[in-house]
């Protein structure tokens, strides 16, 4: 997908048919924008995550489930497999920095660990698995929007996963850029239904997202994985996708070199386009309003949804969703 751009104030014309969904050869040459937030983003996780290994220090602690791994990195070693089998810091030099808790962000007024949480990670794996994710959604969107709207919908999916996660994971400490990715994820799905006239493989584009968004958040059924977070990060992405990435209609750009008057297009987006921008702004604000109300308050989400917990983790005869 591309930008429509403009020649010396003359626009280029859609092929008929619609666009294709996704960038092909045919399409690099319209792409507006040259991916520079993605890859800052990408830096400025690794850069934290030597951070946490500097603070964390571990051949300087004594270590009860056996010796550093990688020793031959001295001070940036990572802790003990038993402990940390992600290759990263222990738990106490995560909550050091900034891992979301419940009960330090309610009773112990530190709101700031609902955005700190989302820049660390629980280890190299867990690393490279978001910036994998990161790299591979983010750069796509940011060639087609530009950063300052891809930059919003990250930044703000990850700050909706941490509340949703904070309300209901309230016995554990989060990390992690999850959230913030799925909103990517829900945002590339969103800009595909709101869009839907623009593109002649929608419906494969369609099912294959689906495909992605349900094995990715099955994944998050195992235990140790924050599906809150994932879950938050994606209604965000959704619908900020709605608010951000709305398109105009086929025949807005061309207007001016169509034959006048009947052919010409009066209206910038279609009816249900500005439907879907409303319902979804209103969505959002409610949303984001009213849960970090209930956060801030101190109550408890499990107690507004029972059933909410296996969201998060399934039992099964395997193992246990305790922590």
């Amino acid at each position: 997908m591309a930008d429509v751009e403009t020649d010396k104030g003359r626009a280029r014309k859609r092929p008929r048919g619609g666009r294709a969904y996704g960038h092909g050869p045919a399409e690099a040459a319209e792409r507006a924008w040259t991916p520079w937030l993605v890859p800052v983003f990408v830096v400025a996780f690794v850069a934290v995550f030597v951070v946490e290994m500097y603070v964390n220090n571990c051949p300087d602690h004594a270590q009860p489930f056996g010796r550093c791994f990688a020793r031959f990195l001295h001070r940036f070693s990572f802790q003990p497999i038993r402990q940390n089998p992600l290759l990263g810091p222990s738990s106490s030099t995560l909550e050091k920095m900034g891992a979301l808790q419940w009960i330090k962000v309610v009773h112990q007024n530190q709101g700031w660990r609902l955005v700190a949480c989302v820049w660390l990670h629980a280890g190299l794996i867990h690393l490279l698995t978001n910036m994998f994710s990161l790299l591979f959604i983010g750069v796509r969107l940011e060639q087609q929007f530009g950063f300052v709207r891809i930059g919003v919908i990250y930044l703000l999916s990850g700050f909706g996963g941490s509340v949703l996660s904070a309300l209901l994971l309230m016995n554990s400490i989060s990390v992690g850029a999850s959230g913030a990715s799925f909103g990517l994820l829900g945002a590339m799905f969103s800009e595909l239904i709101i869009n839907w006239t623009i593109y002649s493989n929608r419906v494969a584009a369609l099912l294959t997202l689906l495909v992605i968004i349900i094995i990715n958040l099955g994944i998050g059924l195992f235990p140790h994985v924050d599906n809150f977070a994932h879950i938050g990060g994606f209604v965000s992405g959704f619908l900020l996708g709605f608010v951000l990435l709305i398109q105009p209609r086929v025949g807005w750009m061309e207007r001016d070199d169509l034959p006048p008057p009947s052919a010409q297009v009066t209206s910038k987006y279609k009816a249900y386009q500005c439907v879907l921008w409303v319902i979804a702004l209103l969505l959002l604000m409610a949303g984001f309003a009213s849960s970090s109300v209930m956060l801030f308050r101190g109550v408890n989400g499990n107690g507004h949804c029972h059933w909410c917990r296996y969201l998060n983790c399934v039992p099964t005869s395997r193992w246990s969703c305790e922590d």
